[in-house]
C-alpha cells in the first residue's frame, strides 16, 4: 500500500491545477500545495527534525494547519496534535508522553504553550511573528527555496498520534500508521460514495479522527477542504454557499446549530448533496429535520472511533433512526454480553451488551503508546473492546445505546440514556436534552432528563409526553431539570459526567434540584 506521502504526490499528478485548499484569502491548486508542503519540509529539516520524530500541534483548522498534516507524511514525521484550547498542563502531558521534538502554535494558544514548562524546551514554531528566544515563524519554513520534497516513510511507518479525549483518566496517544490511516481514508470515500471533485467543509478538527478523515479524503479524490478555523453557524452556512460544499461530515451538535440559526432558511444549501454524522448519536428529532431540509442523496451515520476508524455504516440514517448499520468495507462487529470475558459470549437480538470489532481491521491501531495496562482491558482475543453499548436488531443492524459507563441502573433495570433522549428530542419544546442516572437511595439509580427548553413547558407535559410514546414507565424519568446549556466537549460530545456530578447552570428562574 502506498505511504501517505505517496498518495498525496499522486494527487498532485492527477489533479494539479484542481483546487485542494481554501482558508479564507488563501486559494491553492494540488500543485501550488505541494509546493508551499515542499518549503514546510524543508524547514522541518532545517530544525532537526528527522524520520519518526512527533511534532506537536496546537491550532485550529487553518491552511497551515492541514499543511503541516501533509508535511510531516512527507518527511515521515509523526504529526501530534494537541487541542487548540488545552491548558498548558494538558500540553505538558502530550509533549513529554509523546517525546515530540518541537511544537507549533498560533496566537489562541499561545499563552497555554508560554505556561507549558516542557515547550520551554523545544523550538517553537509560530503562526505569526516569532517573538521570544526559540522561536520561529511559520513564514520563515516557507521562505525556504526548497525542491518538491519526496516521500521518506514507507506504509509501516507512523503517520500520527491522536490522543483520546481522557474522561476517564489520563488521555491515552492513539498511533497509527500510514497504512492504516489510508485504508480508513480509502473506506470513508467509498462509504459516503464522494465522487470527484468533492468539496467539504473543513471544521471537525485536525486533532480529531474525523477532521483526520475529511483532509485525507479529499486529497484523495481532487477535492477542495475549505477551512474554518473554528465552528460558527453563521460562517459555515456563508461557506456552505459561496464555495459551493458538497458534502458535510460533522458531529450532531453542530448540524443542530446550522439548522437553527436564522440564516439557515435564507441559505442556498443545493450544493450540498451528502450528509455524515459522527462522534455521536443523533436525535430522531434532528434526522428528520435535516432530511427534510437538505433532501440528501445519502446520509450516512458513521459509527466509530480514533483507534479504529470505521465500525459500522448506516448509508441511510434517516429511513431507520438510531440504527448505525452494518460492519464498514473493512470490519467485524459483534455484541457481547456485558462483562463477557469471551467474545464468543455473543448477547442474544435485541439484548444489549458491549460493542467488540475486529482489531486485525485494515484501519485498526495496534495498541495504546506506551500503555499496556490500556491495551490489557481494550484489546482481548484478537478483538477491540469498545466500551459502547448496544444491540443487534432482528434485522442484523446495529444500534448504539451509550457507553457501558453511562448505563443507568435502576431498580435492577438497565436503561439506555439514548432511548430516552430521542423520545424526548420529539417534543416540540425541546431543544436538547441529555439524560444521566443520579444517585437515589431506593433505586439505586433513577434516570433524570435535563432540558434544554426550547419554550416553556411542563414537568407533566414531558413526562405525558413520554408515556404517550410507549416508553416503559421504568425508563420514564423521576427527574426533571432545565438548564441553560447541555454540556460538551469541544468536538461536540455530550458530556453526561459533567451532568451526574452536578456541573450545569440551572435555567434562569428555576432552582438547582440535582
Amino acid at each position: 500500500m502506498f505511504d501517505l506521502g505517496t498518495s498525496f504526490i499522486a494527487s498532485v499528478a492527477r489533479d494539479p491545477k484542481a483546487l485542494a485548499i481554501v482558508d479564507g484569502a488563501v486559494r491553492l491548486s494540488y500543485e501550488e500545495w505541494y509546493r508551499r508542503i515542499s518549503a514546510v519540509v524543508a524547514g522541518l529539516d532545517a530544525l532537526g527534525l528527522r524520520l519518526g520524530d512527533h511534532l506537536a500541534t496546537v491550532l485550529q483548522n487553518r491552511w497551515e494547519a492541514a499543511t503541516l498534516h501533509w508535511a510531516c507524511q512527507l518527511a515521515g514525521i509523526i504529526i501530534t496534535p494537541i487541542n487548540w484550547r488545552a491548558k498548558a498542563e494538558e500540553i505538558d502531558f502530550v509533549v513529554e508522553d509523546s517525546g515530540a521534538k518541537a511544537i507549533v502554535f498560533e496566537a489562541v494558544s499561545a499563552p497555554a504553550v508560554a505556561a507549558s514548562a516542557a515547550c520551554r524546551k523545544l523550538p517553537r514554531i509560530s503562526l505569526e511573528t516569532a517573538e521570544q528566544p526559540g522561536e520561529i515563524s511559520f513564514a520563515a519554513l516557507l521562505a525556504r527555496d526548497a525542491p518538491l520534497a519526496e516521500p521518506r516513510a514507507n506504509a509501516e511507518a507512523f503517520s500520527l498520534m491522536l490522543y483520546t479525549s481522557g474522561t476517564t483518566g489520563r488521555p491515552k496517544g492513539v498511533p497509527r500508521r500510514h497504512r492504516a490511516e489510508r485504508a480508513a481514508a480509502v473506506a470513508h470515500v467509498a462509504q459516503n460514495r464522494y465522487a470527484h471533485g468533492e468539496r467539504t467543509l473543513g471544521v471537525m478538527p485536525l486533532y480529531h479522527t474525523m477532521g483526520v478523515r475529511s483532509l485525507l479524503a479529499m486529497s484523495l479524490i481532487g477535492g477542495a477542504f475549505i477551512c474554518l478555523p473554528r465552528f460558527d453557524a453563521a460562517r459555515a452556512l456563508q461557506l456552505i454557499e459561496a464555495e459551493r460544499i458538497s458534502n458535510l461530515y460533522l458531529v450532531p451538535t453542530l448540524y443542530h446549530d446550522l439548522v437553527h440559526h436564522p440564516d439557515f432558511p435564507k441559505t442556498d444549501i443545493s450544493s450540498v448533496r451528502k450528509l455524515g454524522f459522527a462522534g455521536a448519536p443523533m436525535t430522531h428529532a434532528l434526522l428528520q429535520k435535516l432530511a427534510e431540509a437538505f433532501k440528501p442523496e445519502i446520509f450516512v451515520n458513521h459509527f466509530g472511533s480514533s483507534e479504529i476508524y470505521t465500525f459500522t455504516i448506516n448509508q441511510q440514517a434517516a429511513a431507520k433512526p438510531g440504527s448505525a448499520g452494518r460492519a464498514g468495507i473493512n470490519q467485524m462487529v459483534r455484541v457481547v454480553k456485558f462483562g463477557a470475558a469471551d467474545v464468543n459470549a455473543l448477547a442474544a437480538p435485541g439484548e444489549e451488551g458491549e460493542i467488540v470489532v475486529l482489531a486485525s481491521s485494515d484501519e485498526a491501531f495496534e495498541g495504546y503508546w506506551k500503555r499496556p495496562d490500556a491495551d490489557a482491558k481494550a484489546l482481548r482475543q484478537g478483538w477491540y473492546f469498545t466500551g459502547d453499548s448496544g444491540y443487534v436488531d432482528a434485522d442484523g443492524d446495529i444500534f448504539v445505546t451509550g457507553r457501558v459507563d453511562d448505563l443507568i441502573i435502576t431498580g435492577g433495570e438497565n436503561v439506555s440514556p439514548v432511548e430516552i433522549e430521542n423520545c424526548l428530542s420529539l417534543h416540540p419544546a425541546v431543544a436538547e436534552v441529555a439524560v444521566v442516572g443520579l444517585p437515589d437511595e431506593r433505586w439505586g439509580q433513577i434516570v433524570a432528563a435535563f432540558i434544554k427548553r426550547r419554550r416553556s413547558v411542563s414537568e407533566a407535559a414531558l413526562d405525558a409526553h413520554c408515556r404517550a410514546s410507549g416508553l416503559a414507565n421504568f425508563k420514564r424519568p423521576r427527574r426533571y431539570v432545565f438548564v441553560e446549556e447541555i454540556p460538551k466537549s469541544p468536538v461536540g460530545k455530550l458530556l453526561r459526567r459533567k451532568l451526574a456530578a452536578g456541573e450545569y447552570v440551572p435555567e434562569a428562574g428555576t432552582a438547582r434540584t440535582a
